[in-house]
């Protein structure tokens, strides 16, 4: 019957801050880079595309006769 018995593990408790620390400091580098790759994909690139599509059949000189028309400039 002595053999059945098993004997419980015991706590770590010298070291435990140091270890989990590492391994918090881990997952954060971790999702600190995840979250910057996925800001910079979904966000940055596809604001910039946004800005060059628009700009690519932008007519500024079109644009300042339209405003000129509907009397949004005053002068002297």
């Amino acid at each position: 019957m002595s053999s059945a018995v098993s004997t419980s593990v015991k706590p770590q408790l010298r070291g435990l801050l140091h270890s989990r620390i590492k391994r918090n400091l881990a997952v954060a580098v971790v999702l600190s880079a995840a979250s910057g790759i996925l800001f910079k994909t979904f966000i940055c690139d596809t604001r910039k595309k946004q800005y060059a599509d628009f700009y690519k059949n932008y007519d500024a000189e079109e644009d300042f006769k339209r405003m000129k028309n509907l009397g949004l400039f005053q002068s002297g």
